[in-house]
């Protein structure tokens, strides 16, 4: 991959109160095709107001993130949606499909976080969407999608917690449930994000942080118990989550296969001994959780 990372300096938007002023690691990345940066990183966001992505005046995408190495905030900025507009039209159908044209990005990071954001910048883009094969001249939605958004790419984050949290809160209500909720949750528990980022945004909030959010705050967004629960369920195995990303799929579905294949061993019943819940003849009492979903085996450790 090519890119630079250098120290400098960023345009600066109101800040959050108590951001401090501090140096921005900067990278600039040629992508070696046709990239929208703020459609492709759109992805990441919940709504308008979400506290941890921001498209500000000037159409830079702002992002926060609890990365391995901390927390980190970035500004991507690229070609603007008429000039990429412009080159697919000038590489003509064909090539614009095949993604020939390359994209000028420049990426500005704070916090401890700063290297890794950028490291991941790429794949954030799209560096990983293989699309070889994809024709959509045969279905006229598709083909139709494809023409207005000759930039898309399938964006990846590298951080599997962050898109979790919100795939959940956003299932069983309507879109606009959700986005409050997440909302309401990040401003609360959210982290301070680093550098300037736009006033109100927020830093995904650790594992130990989510599994200690109170029942009542749950509720006060607007979450019932099966949504929350599932959440802290899923923050006690976080890092075995995270860690599936370094598998391959077929890796990803031995584990799980494996897991399957364990006993499960029941609580005991109210009177009977720790274990006896396994003796034939006895009947574990149901878990408080077991009318809500159950995670996958391999969320299960």
């Amino acid at each position: 991959m090519t890119g630079t990372v250098t120290s400098g300096s960023a345009a600066r938007p109101k800040l959050s109160p108590g951001s401090q002023p501090e140096a921005a690691r900067v990278r600039e990345w040629r992508a070696p095709f046709l990239v929208d940066v703020r459609v492709t990183l759109s992805v990441h966001g919940r709504g308008r107001s979400d506290p941890t992505f921001r498209i500000d005046e000037a159409g830079a995408v702002w992002r926060t993130s609890l990365t391995p190495d901390g927390p980190a905030t970035i500004r991507v900025t690229g070609p603007s949606p008429a000039a990429i507009a412009a080159a697919a039209a000038a590489a003509g159908p064909a090539a614009a499909a095949a993604g020939p044209a390359a994209t000028a990005v420049l990426a500005k990071a704070w916090g401890p976080g700063a290297d890794w954001l950028l490291d991941a910048l790429p794949a954030a883009l799209g560096l990983y969407d293989d699309d070889t094969g994809f024709d959509p001249s045969g279905h006229p939605v598709l083909h139709r999608a494809a023409r207005r958004h000759p930039g898309l790419r399938l964006s990846r984050s590298g951080r599997l917690m962050e898109a979790l949290v919100p795939a959940v809160l956003e299932q069983k209500v309507l879109t606009l449930e959700a986005h409050r909720a997440w909302r309401i949750l990040l401003a609360k528990f959210g982290g301070q994000p680093p550098g300037p980022a736009p006033r109100g945004m927020r830093v995904f909030p650790d594992p130990r942080t989510w599994r200690r959010i109170p029942s009542w705050d749950w509720h006060r967004a607007g979450v019932e118990g099966v949504r929350s629960q599932t959440i802290i369920r899923a923050c006690t195995v976080a890092d075995s989550l995270e860690r599936l990303l370094t598998k391959t799929h077929d890796e990803a579905d031995r584990r799980g296969d494996a897991r399957a294949a364990r006993p499960v061993r029941g609580p005991p019943a109210p009177g009977d001994q720790a274990g006896d819940a396994e003796r034939p003849g006895r009947s574990a009492a149901p878990r408080p959780e077991a009318a809500g979903p159950r995670l996958p085996p391999v969320l299960e450790v």
